[in-house]
């Protein structure tokens, strides 16, 4: 049985990690290279980072930055932001990545997609899309780290990657980007429902139980930035809740928060210290975090 993984996106803004709202306001979090060794070191299957100014700056990805940051990650390393032809994808695999995430060529250049995947694999070539919903059931792909329409709806357009060469959509939800109320579960059954490669979600994740509504859709994997900041524990956290539900969650660390209960923050602590296990809901105040 195939293992869902778990995945930590790294929002990169100007050399800096950030937490990522709505594609639109962003809070320093520190250095990449230490964000990386965190997350290896706490237990996660996969890192994503994303370099959100290099395509908006028109320029390369920081190769020599990738090729520190793989030297400490012992997970596989997707890359994306600024890939504009083969020769970036060429060189970001040799300085470490495992992986290459392009969204913006998913309409100015869809090709690189079948290049890229005929050279390297398609399991190399991850298609990034950021859905907006612009109607009740009805959403909007966009580029440009949300600030371009493309007049493409997310299912077509990755059904479109699909059929292109990807070998993975990675989906983000801009409306759930650091609103803390989970994924946005329509946009992912609309997707999922037009592809038949493994799809990874992103966006809204405040809770273990957030990465458990996804999984019981059947994504292949589930992803998030801002949850796992700040909080050593976290992924240990969301693995052993998950674990207690669903064995299909990889979990080698020898400490686990197994036969925990989970507080309404999603916070591991004795069966007798917490009253509320497997919660679901959408929103948490700020004021009580």
């Amino acid at each position: 049985m195939l293992k869902v993984r778990i995945i930590g996106v790294l929002v990169v803004k100007a050399g800096t990690v950030v937490q990522s709202i709505n594609f639109d306001k962003y809070l320093p979090v520190g250095r990449p290279a230490i964000a990386v060794d965190y997350l290896n070191r706490w237990g996660i299957d996969e890192i994503t980072l994303l370099d959100i100014n290099a395509t908006q700056e028109a320029r390369s990805p920081r190769f020599d930055d990738i090729r520190e940051y793989s030297k400490s990650c012992h997970v596989p390393l997707s890359v994306g932001g600024g890939i504009s032809d083969i020769d970036d994808i060429r060189r970001l695999i040799h300085f470490g990545a495992d992986k290459v995430v392009l969204n913006n060529v998913l309409v100015k250049n869809i090709n690189l997609i079948t290049e890229g995947a005929r050279l390297f694999g398609n399991q190399c070539i991850v298609a990034s899309i950021d859905a907006r919903r612009i109607s009740p059931r009805k959403y909007e792909a966009f580029t440009n780290s949300g600030k371009m329409p493309t007049g493409f709806a997310p299912a077509e357009l990755a059904k479109k990657a699909e059929e292109r060469g990807a070998g993975e959509i990675l989906l983000n939800s801009i409306d759930r980007d650091g609103s803390k109320k989970g994924y946005d579960l329509e946009l992912i059954e609309q997707v999922m429902n037009a592809v038949n490669i493994p799809v990874i979600v992103c966006g809204g994740v405040n809770h273990p139980s957030h990465f458990q509504e996804a999984i019981e859709l059947g994504v292949s994997a589930v992803a998030a930035a801002n949850f796992f900041h700040y909080t050593e524990h976290s992924v240990i956290t969301v693995k052993s809740y998950l674990k207690s539900l669903d064995d299909r969650v990889r979990l080698d660390s020898y400490a686990t928060y197994d036969h925990s209960k989970f507080d309404l923050l999603g916070r591991a602590g004795k069966e007798e210290d917490t009253v509320l296990d497997k919660l679901r809901f959408e929103y948490i105040p700020e004021e009580i975090i």
